[in-house]
């Protein structure tokens, strides 16, 4: 697992995106395109990559994540069912957006609770626009009355 410091603004602590895939190439892509501002009233954003479930699962029980981003297509096991697995066992959890390479994966992506999805090319102004309409919504505070 590595760590990309994207940084913060003064007196503001950057947000945490996750992104897994078991290729580099593609973690690489997904943060390329999303890049280290999503949008300018969210601020930066630091990365941390994972190759493997495992590496998933201890950041997003930790709580360490405020948004996941899961390639539809890793191996052994892709992000699609891993999304699933995390909406179903993790109370509260983090966003996710899972990427695919088809648009016709989309359902797949819906099935899996998914919160948002990208479709690879990745179009860098629809990946940063994309993270930072769930992250916006994530931030929103809950309205009791």
């Amino acid at each position: 697992m590595t760590r990309r410091g994207g940084g913060a603004l003064m007196g503001e602590q950057a947000m945490r995106i996750l992104v897994f895939s078991h290729k580099a190439e593609v973690r690489e892509a997904i943060i390329n395109a999303v890049g280290r501002r999503p949008a300018a009233d969210l601020g930066r954003v630091d990365y941390t990559e994972a190759s493997g479930i495992s590496e998933v699962l201890v950041e997003m029980d930790a709580g360490n994540v405020d948004l996941a981003i899961l390639d539809g297509e890793a191996q052994p096991t892709g992000g699609i069912g891993l999304t699933r697995q995390l909406k179903n066992e993790i109370e509260d959890c983090p966003p996710i957006v899972v990427s695919v390479r088809r648009k016709d994966d989309r359902w797949l992506a819906t099935w899996s609770q998914a919160d948002a999805v990208l479709v690879h090319p990745l179009d860098p102004l629809t990946a940063a626009e994309t993270v930072a309409d769930v992250l916006r919504a994530r931030r929103v505070p809950a309205v009791h009355g």
